[in-house]
């Protein structure tokens, strides 16, 4: 039954290498594929190989429990951050490492994404940007920290890096971005100087002040202070008939908080997850998005966060829960 498996997972493999380089997002010898096959055994591209022409004999098994796997000199230069990932992220079953062009030219001279379409806010967010001085990845634990708040990173002048829980996903996720990249050098032959409005009206700085523990009660009516204070949430709230109850919780615990929003504003705080949205997510998400370093939005799609109800029903509001979420990292946090 296991070689059967294999046997798909390889042909897999070999597919979307040649999807990867019919699209040029990998050319010649560049870039490297790996995939679960059970909690110890995973298939990876070997070094050298074509990703546009592989063969299943240029795809290595290897058992992470065993030294002499380990030590196989066909195995990629980027094993080690392959092995990472599969240690550190239980849930992802595949990696794609690849250097799409557009991608790698922007973010040789730009240091962040630009983000003009909702579509790139949505799936991608803030994409994370890992300095890389070296041909290989030499610190894959820059790699694994930036994986933690994000599906998909991009190594500096050295491409991309993409876990999901299937090819599909995963190769979504650098098309989009690659995509992204192009819409904003397309914008910039229409006008040198490119403003995002949306984003320029909903950016505000982080408040000085007291610091408060997350997920606290005094953090939450915090929050619950500056959206009722927020002239744009209240103009917003009344245009789009705000209200519903949204609730907010951290795993592995009994904090969670509900919102009652009517026409955009709080009318009440409650201490439960009775409400049609709930999103919950682990410390080091939470962490994230009230520090503005992940997006919700984004950690939805990408399954970082949990919701339940539809996102798709949210996004109707996706103009003033995006100036909540910015409200959200003005509270400064412990």
């Amino acid at each position: 039954m296991i070689f059967g498996k294999e046997s798909a997972i390889k042909k897999e493999i070999m597919e979307i290498g040649k999807r990867l380089a019919g699209l040029r997002l990998v050319v010649a010898r560049e870039g490297n594929l790996s995939s679960r096959i059970d909690a110890g055994n995973i298939l990876v591209t070997a070094t050298g190989t074509r990703l546009g022409n592989l063969s299943a004999e240029e795809i290595i098994k290897v058992d992470l429990t065993k030294e002499e796997d380990l030590k196989n000199k066909r195995l990629t230069s980027e094993f080690p951050l392959h092995r990472l990932i599969y240690e550190n992220f239980p849930a992802q079953q595949v990696v794609i490492h690849c250097h799409p062009a557009l991608t790698n030219a922007y973010f040789a001279v730009c240091a962040d994404l630009k983000v003009l379409t909702f579509e790139t806010k949505l799936y991608l967010g803030d994409v994370p940007v890992v300095e890389q001085d070296t041909p290989a990845v030499t610190k894959p634990e820059l790699v694994i920290k930036a994986l933690k708040t994000s599906n998909l990173v991009v190594l500096k002048n050295h491409g991309v890096v993409a876990v999901a829980e299937n090819f599909k996903n995963a190769f979504d996720l650098i098309e989009t971005l690659e995509e992204a990249v192009r819409i904003a050098a397309v914008a910039r032959l229409f006008k040198k100087e490119i403003l995002d409005d949306l984003d320029k009206e909903l950016k505000s700085d982080l408040e000085e002040g007291q610091a408060y523990e997350m997920f606290s009660r005094a953090h939450i009516q915090k929050i619950v202070d500056l959206v009722n204070a927020d002239e744009f949430i209240q103009k917003k709230g009344q245009e789009q008939d705000l209200t519903l109850q949204y609730a907010i919780k951290l795993n592995g615990t009994d904090k969670v908080y509900k919102f009652n929003f009517v026409k955009g504003k709080i009318i009440r705080l409650d201490a439960d997850d009775q409400a049609p949205f709930v999103a919950t997510a682990a410390p080091e998400i939470w962490e994230a998005i009230f520090l503005g370093k992940l997006d919700p939005f984004v950690a939805v799609t990408q399954g970082k966060m949990k919701l339940e109800g539809q996102l798709g029903q949210l996004a109707k509001w996706y103009v003033p829960f995006g100036r909540l979420f910015e409200l959200f990292r003005q509270v400064k946090i412990k």
